[in-house]
Parts: structure tokens; C-alpha cells; sequence
């Protein structure tokens, strides 16, 4: 472990706990450990998901509206990033997994599983169709989104999700704006509207161009 991931380790300490920062560190060992057998990640030295993964995934939890919802479903979880992350620093919460590929999901459950991470459960689907049925249609306080689409497709498979009143936070880079262009027109369809944007503070620089889009319905 080098020296950023020393410190990196230490602000999470601080941040979330030893206990937590230990559940984090061994999900992520997890994920690394099996992604030799089964394609979880395209990172695959630790340093690197330490920020990637890690940090990135838990961005989102100094926001209001992460803070204020008990419910809150990720879309496209791939690995469980950022979902079974954010249910190991938040218990008081329930999480929603939710993705296209059972394979993944099944090592999510087991890796929930081994470090008892009970406030979590995966679902398999596609999200433009089960979003249309009860316990899921504007079911959620909150939708987080990560490196699964651009803005406009999100728009479509989110928004679905989430109650009125509620918010669609979507994980995104430097080419933010352009996607906000062209998903003027789902936004409208789906009766919401772009509150802000967050930059990324305080993070190592293979972040730092990362920004969270914060989109009320």
C-alpha cells in the first residue's frame, strides 16, 4: 500500500470509523480476489480501486439528499459500486441493487453475505421494465446512477424510480454539460430538473474532474 492509499485509508477512518473503513477495505479485497475468475472490474490494482471504487462510490454522502433518504436504489450496481459501498457506511438505510447480469449479482449476495451486510438486497432486471411495477415505481427517496450510461438513456431508467419530491443523482465526468444538453428532453418527460452540480472536493487527481449531478423530480 503506497503512501496515498495510506493516507486514504486513514480520512476514511476518520471519516466512517474503523469498523466501517474495515468492511469497505474487505468488500473491495473481495471484489479484486474474485474479479481473476469472473469480470467484475477493469481496475485491478488496489491503489487504483481504492480511489476509483472507493472514493468514488462514497462521494455522494455528504450531499442533503443522500443524508434525508431511507430508501434509495442504485441502477446498474456492476460490482456493487457505489450500492453495497454506501450500505456499509449508512445501515440506517435500505439499498437496492439492482442490474441486468445475475453472475454479478450472486457474488454481491455472497459478498453481503460474508461480511453481514443486511441492509442491502440485489435485484435482477432491466430498468425500463421493472420500474414500472409496484415496490418500484416512484418507490425510492433516491437513485444514484455510476458509469452505466449517458445522461439521457439514466434519465429514462431512473427517474422511473424515484417518489416526487425525491432526487436522481448521477455519478459524472468532465463532459457533464454536453450530456445535460441532450437529455434536456427525458428530464421534461420525466417532470424533473436539474438542481446542481457538486465537484468532487478534496480528492486525488484520478477524480477530480468527477462531478455528482443532482436531479429533483
Amino acid at each position: 500500500m503506497n503512501t496515498k492509499s495510506i493516507d486514504i485509508t486513514n480520512k476514511l477512518k476518520d471519516k466512517y470509523g474503523e469498523e466501517k473503513t474495515s468492511a469497505l477495505l474487505s468488500y473491495l479485497d473481495l471484489v479484486l480476489e474474485r474479479n481473476e475468475h469472473i469480470n467484475l472490474t477493469a481496475v485491478r490494482d488496489r491503489d487504483e480501486a481504492l480511489v476509483k471504487h472507493v472514493l468514488d462510490s462514497l462521494s455522494i454522502t455528504d450531499l442533503p439528499e443522500y443524508k434525508e433518504a431511507k430508501k434509495i436504489i442504485d441502477v446498474g450496481t456492476g460490482a456493487g459500486f457505489p450500492g453495497a459501498l454506501l450500505a456499509i457506511v449508512s445501515p440506517e438505510k435500505e439499498f437496492v441493487l439492482l442490474d441486468s447480469t445475475l453472475k454479478r449479482l450472486r457474488v454481491i449476495d455472497e459478498f453481503a453475505d460474508t461480511l453481514n451486510i443486511s441492509n442491502l438486497k440485489t435485484v435482477h432486471a432491466r430498468a425500463e421494465e421493472i420500474a414500472k411495477k409496484p415496490g418500484f415505481s416512484e418507490a425510492f427517496d433516491v437513485c444514484v446512477s455510476r458509469a452505466v450510461a449517458n445522461l439521457e438513456k439514466l434519465s429514462g431508467w431512473c427517474l422511473p424510480f424515484v417518489r416526487k419530491g425525491g432526487a436522481f443523482i448521477a455519478y459524472k465526468g468532465e463532459n457533464y454539460e454536453e450530456e445535460l444538453t441532450q437529455a434536456a428532453k427525458a428530464l421534461k418527460r420525466n417532470k424533473a430538473v436539474l438542481n446542481r452540480v457538486e465537484s468532487y472536493k478534496d480528492v486525488p487527481e484520478e477524480i477530480s474532474g468527477h462531478v455528482l449531478m443532482i436531479i429533483d423530480k
